[in-house]
Formats: C-alpha cells, sequence, structure tokens
C-alpha cells in the first residue's frame, strides 16, 4: 500500500472494472443497435470524471453526459473530444464557451432555447442541441403543453442554421422498479413527442434509458442509452441479475495504533461498547469528516487481516476503533472500509442499506478533500 501512504484514507479506483462495465453495457446497447453515452457527472460519481470517461471511451462508449456546463468543459480542456451533452446549466453560465467547445446542450424551454441560439450566433457556429421532453418525473423538460411550441421554434432555429436538433431525451423516474406503471406512461408520451417533432420537420434520434432501463427494457433502447451507476459496477436493479458488474471503487485507510485493554475498559465517545475481556483494539485514521456515517457505529465492519472486524464505539470525526480479539494486528496494515466484495470486505451497497439510502450516494459522498483518490491505470 505505498502509494497510499503519504495519507490518511484513500479511494482507489479500479480502471480495468469500468472497462470491464462498459463492454458489458455497450454489448446490451449494441444488441439493440444502440449508442452508449457514458455518464461522468459528479466528477464520475466520485471515480474522477477524466480517467473514467477516458476508459469508457475506449471500452464501447460512444458520447459522454454530464450535469453541468463547467464539468463538459473540463473534459475538453484534458483533450476528451467525444461528443458530451450537458443537461443543466443557468444563463448566467458559459453557455458560449460550451458552443464553442462543441458541447452538445439540452434544450427544455423555448427561453433556454433562445439563449442557445443567442450564444451561438455569437460565437459564429451552429449549437447542437437535445430537445427534452418531461415524461414524468417532473423536473425540467418541456411539458406536454410546451412542447408543441419548442419544437416548432427548434425547427425554425434549425432552418436558419443557428442550432442543429440532434436529439430528443428524457429520462425515467422508476426503472430501477421493473413493472412499475410509470415506466409505460411515460414511455408513452415520449413516444408522442418523438412523433410531434417529426411533424415538425425534425429528424432527431430518441434517447431514454438510464442504467436500470439499458439493463432491462431493450425496448426502450431507442438510438443512444446513458448507463450512469452501471458504469461503476452498482447493480440498479439487482432483483432482476445478476448483470456482471464489478464495483470499481476500494475505501481504505490503515491501521495507526494498537493497544490491549482491560476486560470493563470501554471505548470511545458515550463509551456505548466495553470490551466483554481483555482485548486488543486498532486505531484507524478516518472518521465521520472522511466519509464515515457516524450513523453506523456499532452497525459497521471493516476488512482488516484477512477477515471482517467489527468497528466498536462511536465513529469519530478523524478516527474509529476497530475490535481485533487476541489476533496479531499491526500497525500499517491496510484496513478496507468498503470494496467490491470479492474478498467478503464490505461494499457500498452494504453501507446504502444499512443507511437506509442508495450506494449512489456513498460513492459521489466520496469526494472530499482529506480522501486522497489512487487511479494507477490511468492513461494520459
Amino acid at each position: 500500500m505505498n502509494e497510499q501512504s503519504a495519507h490518511r484514507a484513500d479511494v482507489y479506483v479500479d480502471l480495468d472494472a469500468v472497462r470491464h462495465n462498459v463492454e458489458v453495457l455497450s454489448a446490451h446497447a449494441r444488441s439493440s443497435g444502440a449508442r452508449t453515452m457514458a455518464v461522468v457527472k459528479a466528477d464520475g460519481y466520485g471515480h474522477g470524471a477524466v480517467a473514467t470517461a477516458r476508459a469508457a471511451l475506449r471500452s464501447g462508449a460512444d458520447w459522454l453526459g454530464v450535469a453541468l456546463i463547467s464539468e463538459a468543459l473540463r473534459l475538453r480542456e484534458h483533450g476528451v473530444r467525444a461528443p458530451v451533452l450537458c443537461w443543466l446549466y443557468r444563463p448566467e453560465d458559459e453557455i458560449a464557451a460550451a458552443v464553442r467547445a462543441e458541447v452538445d446542450l439540452s434544450v427544455s424551454t423555448v427561453a433556454q432555447l433562445r439563449e442557445v441560439a443567442r450564444a451561438a450566433a455569437s460565437a459564429g457556429v451552429t449549437a447542437r442541441v437535445h430537445l427534452k421532453i418531461d415524461t414524468g418525473l417532473h423536473r425540467n423538460g418541456a411539458s406536454a403543453e410546451e412542447w408543441g411550441r419548442l419544437v416548432d421554434e427548434a425547427a425554425k432555429a434549425a432552418a436558419d442554421g443557428v442550432v442543429e436538433v440532434f436529439a430528443v431525451w428524457s429520462h425515467l423516474a422508476c426503472a430501477d422498479e421493473p413493472g412499475h406503471p410509470s415506466v409505460e406512461m411515460q414511455a408513452r408520451r415520449f413516444r408522442e413527442a418523438y412523433l410531434r417533432a417529426l411533424e415538425a420537420g425534425l429528424r432527431p434520434l430518441r434517447h431514454l434509458a438510464n442504467s436500470a432501463a439499458l439493463l432491462t427494457r431493450p425496448d426502450l433502447h431507442f438510438d443512444m442509452v446513458r448507463p450512469g451507476i452501471a458504469l461503476y459496477g452498482l447493480d440498479p436493479v439487482p432483483q432482476a441479475g445478476p448483470h456482471d458488474l464489478r464495483p470499481a471503487m476500494t475505501f481504505r485507510s490503515t491501521v495507526v495504533l494498537t493497544r490491549r485493554i482491560a476486560a470493563g475498559e470501554s471505548v470511545s465517545y458515550g463509551h456505548s461498547w466495553t470490551a466483554p475481556e481483555e482485548t486488543t483494539v486498532a486505531l484507524v485514521p478516518v472518521g465521520y469528516a472522511d466519509g464515515v456515517p457516524r450513523s453506523l457505529s456499532g452497525r459497521m465492519s471493516v476488512w482488516l487481516g484477512g477477515r471482517r472486524r467489527p468497528v466498536v464505539g462511536t465513529v469519530c470525526m478523524d478516527q474509529l476503533v476497530v475490535w481485533c480479539g487476541d489476533d496479531p494486528v499491526r500497525e500499517g496494515e491496510e484496513v478496507v472500509l468498503f470494496g467490491p466484495g470479492d474478498r467478503g470486505e464490505p461494499t457500498a451497497d452494504e453501507w446504502a442499506r444499512e443507511l437506509g439510502t442508495i450506494h449512489y450516494e456513498i460513492v459521489t459522498g466520496m469526494a472530499r478533500p482529506r480522501v486522497s483518490r489512487t487511479v494507477p491505470e490511468e492513461e494520459p
């Protein structure tokens, strides 16, 4: 663990796992004749946007997807030239810079379309846009009532050469619940919106499927799919699996101190745990400031010395304590807080279930100032 020795805690990202996952997901897409857009927003779901984008593009992805213009421009600054779609921006954001950098922009309103058109005219280029229809998630996207006006104005702007309408798209609310009636409702509304775009004279591509729909609904692949969490090996629909995905993130630290304590002695704040007999405990320099939820106190274990061991007492801001019994645990030994689970170590999904949340929140929450990120396979 030499590469981590200077750090208290470390997130290790296995790009081989990312490549494997992209190959699996792209094979699903190709079976339906669809392209693959790898979603690398939120710094690649905490895994590193640039590294995971490069790995995805080398393993079968055709496109990249991000939320913010700043995320798209960062990819461009690092030499990533593949098509990139950005879907969440404000009028004051760098729309002209995005258009100049050949970043595709999602458009949900006529006002937004006009902003993009102005930015394109000012930059002297044609902006490529994806028109978004709200089919039931009710975040962004044009309502059914607004949709006709949006596609008509987009068709006029396209005829004027200011924009190119590349795609029509939407996003599913409950695809991770196979059989949920909203999926069929949204698919029907999406098809109706696409037909209206054709009536306006547009010939756009279509994309709707996220990770869950990619894995469970090939009929909704259309022209392109947008896997996000599945790229990183976390299954959005394990109940419909297995899907041969490999978790890419391992969260690890090291033992910095061991000590023997007598039976009846207690550890950490509140003395919530008391040693039942004389025992060894190990101190690990990672806590809730580093991404270990305090609410996991008394409910978590780690992988240390070839086996799972319970964390005892309260998880502190900077440290936690592991119960080791009489085993000869040494200072400097690696501690895995979560990983792929191949050896029996805890996983991000296990943390999520224990906390009553989703694994998305666990991995994206690992982007913290005191936690380094190691991506040894990264290539320029």
